[in-house]
């Protein structure tokens, strides 16, 4: 338990900040995992048309504290290169 006013006040708004990084977090897992699902079913079609609001997801998630800028590029970046190599011919 906070002793101060001011302890409290941080408690409050870190266990919000807390519950939003995790939104945050689980959304990106959630449609990174949905997308890596699909290219391994082969399923390109559909995975191509999900790309783009996997990128968007990450983006946000770029914008908060959550995800740092440079790992969501980093992302994007493999997520998609992973579709490129699933499309090539074997």
């Amino acid at each position: 338990m906070a002793n101060t006013l001011s302890a409290a006040k941080r408690a409050r708004s870190s266990e919000k900040r807390r519950q939003r990084n995790r939104r945050v977090k689980s959304r990106v897992k959630d449609i990174e995992k949905q997308y890596r699902q699909l290219i391994g079913e082969k399923k390109l079609d559909e995975a191509r048309a999900l790309l783009p609001t996997v990128n968007s997801i990450l983006s946000r998630a770029a914008k908060t504290p959550a995800v740092h800028k440079n790992k969501a590029q980093r992302k994007m970046s493999r997520l998609t290169k992973l579709l490129k190599s699933a499309e090539a011919p074997a």
